[in-house]
């Protein structure tokens, strides 16, 4: 992959995010993200808008990932680092999906909690990765 402009490389990503972007066939970049991902990893805030398929889930995603990594301390007991906030149970899984896609080759946890069903059934999944 060239390091091009337009390109994750070009990015500033950290090299686990960038190989599992590769695994995922990804090259290039949306807009959304092109905007987004250098003003996160530099720890600004954001508000962004795109149209339904044109990766904001990795726009925010990716940034909290290695945010999370270069500071790799252990949540407290009950505790979670990051909590997203989803108005539906269907975009909850899908960003739950998101960060173990993108982060499976990063030592963390990623769980998923929605209402509406009793605990300890699918509600509530734990991926241990690393």
């Amino acid at each position: 992959m060239s390091d091009s402009i337009n390109s994750f490389s070009s990015l500033g990503l950290i090299d686990p995010l960038q190989r599992a972007i590769r695994e995922t066939g990804y090259t290039q970049p949306t807009p959304i993200q092109l905007a987004s991902i250098p003003l996160l990893l530099e720890g600004k805030d954001l508000l962004g808008c795109a149209q339904t398929g044109t990766g904001k889930t990795a726009a925010f995603a990716l940034p909290i990932l290695q945010r999370l990594d270069a500071n790799p301390r252990r949540a407290a007991p009950k505790q979670a680092r990051v909590l997203i906030l989803t108005p539906t149970r269907e975009l909850a899984i899908q960003i739950y999906d998101s960060f173990k896609t993108y982060g499976r080759h990063l030592r963390m946890r990623y769980a998923v909690v929605y209402g509406g069903v009793p605990q300890k059934t699918p509600s509530q999944r734990h991926v241990r990765r690393g």
